[in-house]
């Protein structure tokens, strides 16, 4: 842009990122880092939705306030390891409950009516909190079983009447069969019933508990006892596994809290297949499989970082099962594995597949620094790179049927996605055939490949779009697309300038992000996630920050809470796990700048934006190390300090966007 153009943009963007800005109207308030919650005044009705997951089920909350101040819920649940024909993508077992537990107790003989919310509160379980006049304060608790295929309310009733009250909690068991036509091993049942059931006189200020389980199985299959004290407590257990490990402190609250939240979602959706543990989106739609993009791409690189083992399992299972499908005449690997690895989906032709997991391997293995698992992928992220060598149109780009949004936006013949994850991945294989003792021509012709498809990007997709020096999508594109973003991310940063004025611009930057295309109400998270990594990556941290914190704010304390969302209208924002991952990643790749450079190394560009005097990231677990990173500003320049308990590898004060070479041993 001329300077002219330029400060006229300034003028009108910061006008309307203002009133933007100004709109943060929090339903939701900040208790703990860990904990949120909703106040019931005068803001319902309201509804809102959450997923949960364990092992063997995964449960979708739709809940709310009505108008009058009552409760009401429905619980979607899905039993991804029970199949059902055609057991295709979308073939878990699912059912809907909207009957809620306290409808047939009594409370002095009579049923419980006039219920108002006081609060509803997330901590990896949902809470609701109401009363009845004076007389009664019930609680409600939802969450799934941590290792079991079972789905778990516990309600409690206190008395805070001056007289006995006596509670009336029927015995209740219902069972549903399912058609055995309809499954692939025949019928499947749902036990719905209650624990601690009876007749309960409460005196002044005591209180009852009761539960209400479901529970799938195949037909005849025993159902184990459950104690609903224990599940609770290994739900909490993970809770409080996962949130004291790679854990941010900033000061800036709704980032850190809105970090703990992403996470649990990113690490509980992982389920025990009988193709072995296998991280699933969810949305009731896609379980018990695992897709190049939201598995290999975008939260296998991740899962590293938070050193939850059953994760790091989940990720490197899924880089083998797509090892599987490697062949001689290089036809393309299938864009997902599903049906717990018996089958695949390729419905949108090649979507860049190899690229994604060329990318998303190759970043694994360097972050997990196990030189036995590198091994093991080296031969996939080979094939894979070869792959896309042999995809290379005249032009020096890789050519792919379609890219990750699978034809919902045109993407034309060869996208900048495919492209940009290429060169990535070929980057990272240099450093990891390095480590494994890879042939030097062989790694010589890696970088060589690497530094030519970084200037087919420039030449092929660089272009100026709605007054902005940006890239075009693919080739025919003249409209501002949000996946502009995808080369900052990668490290290119040749149109930095006018590529972060059009990611920031009323063009593409609404309300919930990035808009998918310019002039479209239709938005999808993972670009939004992606844009602000390669923003603070590239050392806006300034305006990043701002943006980061807008969107930060309004997934966890709007109004459709606590979790980064999949896309709008379509799935109507579920909360589909990767997305947390991605968000995730804004922090450790980008505003920390982390870079794994070998099984033991990585480099370190810490964003520290001017108004933060410190910032750390502590339990941190990459190259089999457990380590805390802290920033701190002092003056102009940084000091940077890379330590665990018993040793310190980094103590040094440099130059902001200086770049520190770390090395564990």
């Amino acid at each position: 842009m001329k300077k002219t153009q330029t400060f006229l943009f300034l003028i009108v963007f910061n006008l309307a990122a203002c009133n933007l800005f100004s709109q943060e109207n929090n339903r939701w308030q900040i208790d703990s880092e860990n904990s949120i919650s909703w106040k019931i005044k005068e803001d319902i009705p309201h509804d809102d939705h959450i997923e949960m997951s364990g092992k063997r089920i995964s449960g979708v909350i739709r809940y709310g306030v009505l108008a009058n101040g009552a409760f009401h819920a429905t619980r979607s649940l899905v039993w991804p390891m029970l199949r059902t024909i055609p057991n295709n993508t979308h073939a878990s077992f699912t059912r809907q409950f909207a009957q809620d537990g306290l409808e047939l107790v009594t409370v002095n003989y009579k049923p419980i009516t006039d219920e108002k919310v006081t609060a509803i509160s997330l901590n990896g379980i949902l809470q609701v909190n109401s009363k009845v006049d004076s007389k009664l304060e019930i609680t409600r608790e939802y969450f799934p079983m941590t290792s079991l295929a079972g789905y778990c309310e516990k309600y409690t009733l206190k008395n805070t009447f001056d007289k006995n009250c006596i509670v009336e909690v029927p015995k209740t068991e219902s069972v549903y069969h399912s058609d055995p036509e309809k499954g692939t091993e025949g019928s499947y049942q749902v036990n719905v019933y209650t624990l601690n059931h009876g007749s309960f006189t409460l005196k002044p200020n005591e209180e009852v508990s009761f539960s209400v389980i479901y529970f799938g199985t195949k037909t005849g299959e025993n159902i184990p006892l459950i104690n609903i004290e224990e599940e609770k407590q290994k739900r909490l257990d993970l809770v409080f596994e996962i949130q004291n490990k790679l854990v941010l402190k900033t000061p800036d609250e709704v980032l850190n809290t809105e970090f703990a939240f992403a996470k649990l979602r990113a690490a509980e959706s992982i389920f025990d297949t009988k193709g072995g543990p296998m991280h699933s989106p969810g949305g009731e739609a896609y379980y018990a499989a695992i897709w190049a993009n939201d598995e290999a791409e975008y939260i296998g690189p991740f899962f590293p970082f938070l050193g939850y083992q059953y994760a790091d399992k989940a990720s490197l299972n899924a880089y083998l099962h797509f090892a599987k499908f490697m062949n001689k005449e290089y036809k393309p690997i299938p864009s997902s594995i599903i049906a717990e690895g018996t089958d695949i989906w390729n419905g949108a032709g090649d979507r860049g597949d190899a690229a994604m997991i060329a990318y998303g391997a190759a970043r694994y293995a360097l972050a997990k620094g196990s030189k036995k698992e590198a091994a093991q992928l080296w031969p996939l992220i080979e094939w894979c790179l070869e792959y896309c060598r042999l995809k290379i149109n005249e032009e020096g780009v890789v050519l792919s049927d379609s890219d990750e949004l699978e034809g919902r936006f045109p993407s034309g013949k060869a996208n900048l996605n495919t492209s940009s994850l290429y060169y990535d991945a070929l980057i990272s294989a240099v450093f990891l055939g390095k480590e494994l003792g890879g042939s030097s021509k062989k790694l010589t012709a890696y970088k060589v490949q690497a530094d030519k498809m970084k200037a087919a990007i420039e030449r092929y997709f660089g272009a100026r779009i709605d007054g902005f020096d940006t890239y075009k999508y693919y080739k025919e594109n003249d409209i501002l697309r949000a996946w502009i973003c995808t080369p900052l991310a990668m490290g290119i940063y040749d149109r930095k300038e006018g590529t972060i004025d059009a990611l920031f611009s009323s063009k593409l930057w609404t309300q919930d992000g990035l808009a998918s295309q310019a002039g479209d109400k239709t938005f999808w998270d993972r670009s939004t996630l992606y844009a602000l990594r390669g923003v603070l990556s590239a050392g806006e941290s300034e305006k990043a920050i701002r943006f980061l914190h807008y969107y930060s704010n309004r997934r966890l304390l709007g109004d459709h809470v606590p979790y980064p969302v999949e896309a709008f209208p379509e799935g109507n924002q579920r909360h589909l796990s990767a997305e947390s991952g991605l968000y995730c990643r804004v922090f450790t790749e980008g505003l920390f700048g982390i870079r794994p450079t070998g099984l033991n190394s990585f480099d370190l560009v810490p964003r520290l934006p001017q108004s933060w005097p410190k910032m750390s990231l502590s339990a941190i677990y990459l190259a089999n190390k457990n380590f805390d990173i802290t920033v701190e500003r002092i003056n102009k320049k940084l000091k940077i300090t890379v330590s665990d308990k018993n040793k310190i590898w980094i103590n040094k004060v440099i130059k902001e966007g200086e770049t520190i070479q770390v090395k564990l041993n």
